[in-house]
């Protein structure tokens, strides 16, 4: 069965070597058998950006969920990105959705039972990376605690805060007492939520 390739570039100021590139990868397809059915591109974007900031890079993983196309080629990795983690994060969504990878400079194909394992292994990483990160945070928060440093958003003034509980007390929604004080709903509902104290809702 044909496989269908979709095309993925990041547009530079050099739209030669783009051009080259993707008239390398058509050739490619071809070879293989293969049927490039869809190209996407983001203009002018850097690869460190996230996918919320590239739109070509989110249309193709959404339409990869929807098996629009078989295998997805690139010229390079960094075409796909220079963060580690927003990188590993486009592996694993494809490896997700069924849907392979070819990048020509760095010779990955997972077509291949081969280019397969690779997918395996970035999964490891990635896990890896996160357990890392989650480290880093909660050994932050420890160190932040034992030097008395409050955690999470300061508190109001108390003169508002008690305005705030008046305005509560004469039964307004938490939504028009946020405004009226010019305080966010968050803080509103947490002053709540103190003023009926840790047994509210529960049955006597």
């Amino acid at each position: 069965m044909q496989k269908r390739a979709a095309i993925y570039v990041r547009v530079s100021t050099d739209k030669q070597t783009i051009e080259n590139q993707v008239a390398a990868l058509r050739q490619i397809a071809e070879r293989r058998g293969w049927e490039v059915v869809e190209q996407y591109h983001d203009a002018g974007i850097s690869g460190s950006k996230g996918r919320d900031k590239r739109p070509g890079l989110d249309q193709m993983l959404n339409d990869a969920q929807r098996r629009k196309f078989d295998v997805i080629m690139s010229w390079a990795i960094d075409r796909l990105g220079r963060s580690l983690i927003d990188l590993l994060a486009t592996i694993q969504t494809l490896e997700a959705s069924g849907v392979d990878l070819y990048l020509d400079q760095q010779s990955i194909d997972t077509t291949t039972p081969t280019g397969k394992l690779m997918f395996q292994v970035c999964g490891a990483f990635a896990e890896f990376e996160r357990s890392m990160i989650r480290q880093r945070v909660n050994a932050g928060l420890k160190r932040a605690v034992a030097q008395g440093k409050q955690l999470g958003r300061p508190r109001i003034d108390a003169a508002l805060e008690k305005r705030i509980q008046a305005q509560l007390r004469t039964g307004k929604g938490m939504l028009k007492v946020a405004r009226e004080c010019g305080v966010g709903s968050g803080t509103v509902q947490r002053i709540r939520q103190e003023m009926d104290g840790p047994f509210v809702g529960v049955a006597a």
